[in-house]
């Protein structure tokens, strides 16, 4: 049976909030909780994430009809890693401090399951279009947290936000640090790998308790629609 295209409010909607791959799949953990130590850094890694879900989603729709559906899932993987081999290669090139920041876990995007499996579960069955907007999104929803994550971890863990900037932006951006918390000597655990995980995780549980309540208002007004629809006269 034909099923009918997601619209591009849809995608948007399932790749920021109701399918966000690192809130709702909670795929791409190991870059999410590893580099998420600074909001520069998370931002880093989400926008070369964002870039290879693009072009990734991009291409597999474009060769759909051309990739032996058998051979399809090494394709897709070889597609992904020569995509990211020249983000990385980029990088190393246009922001060499930062690249040697993020270290391993750029290459490490090719593992990211969330890019294979956009690949897989919607680029090879969709338009180029919706392929590339799919990819935007679910890229800056992995973004979008990441980012969030890296600076509430920063913020804790030194009293800081933005530091480094100047590796992502350049030299206009040396003096954008900001002292939120002065005199705070910094929180460790903010800065290790628990303090990843019950950031995570409390950012988890503020999206289900946001949904929690929307649902709960949504009810509520269907219940007064189907009141007034009782209550009005013959």
């Amino acid at each position: 049976m034909k099923t009918t295209p997601p619209s591009y409010l849809q995608l948007a909607r399932d790749g920021l909030w109701n399918q966000n791959q690192a809130l709702v799949a909670l795929l791409g953990l190991c870059p999410l909780l590893a580099v998420s130590t600074s909001l520069i850094n998370g931002l880093a890694l989400g926008l070369a994430t964002t870039a290879t879900l693009i072009l990734s989603n991009g291409l597999v729709s474009a060769l759909r009809f051309r990739i032996a559906r058998d051979a399809r899932l090494p394709l897709f993987v070889l597609l992904i890693a020569s995509i990211v081999t020249a983000i990385d290669i980029g990088m190393n090139a246009w922001f060499h401090e930062l690249h040697g920041t993020l270290g391993l876990f750029i290459p490490l995007i090719v593992t990211n399951c969330a890019i294979l499996g956009r690949a897989e579960a919607f680029a090879s069955r969709q338009t180029t279009q919706k392929a590339l907007a799919d990819g935007l999104f679910m890229g800056f929803g992995f973004t979008m947290v990441i980012t969030l994550l890296g600076g509430l971890r920063e913020v804790i863990g030194t009293g800081h936000l933005f530091r480094g900037a100047e590796g992502l932006f350049g030299l206009v951006a040396a003096d954008w640090e900001i002292e939120l918390l002065p005199g705070h000597e910094g929180f460790l655990l903010a800065l290790l790998p628990p303090g990843a995980f019950i950031g995570l995780g409390l950012l988890i549980a503020m999206k289900n308790l946001v949904d929690e309540k929307m649902d709960s208002r949504r009810g509520s007004l269907d219940t007064l629609g189907h009141g007034d629809l009782h209550d009005s006269p013959p």
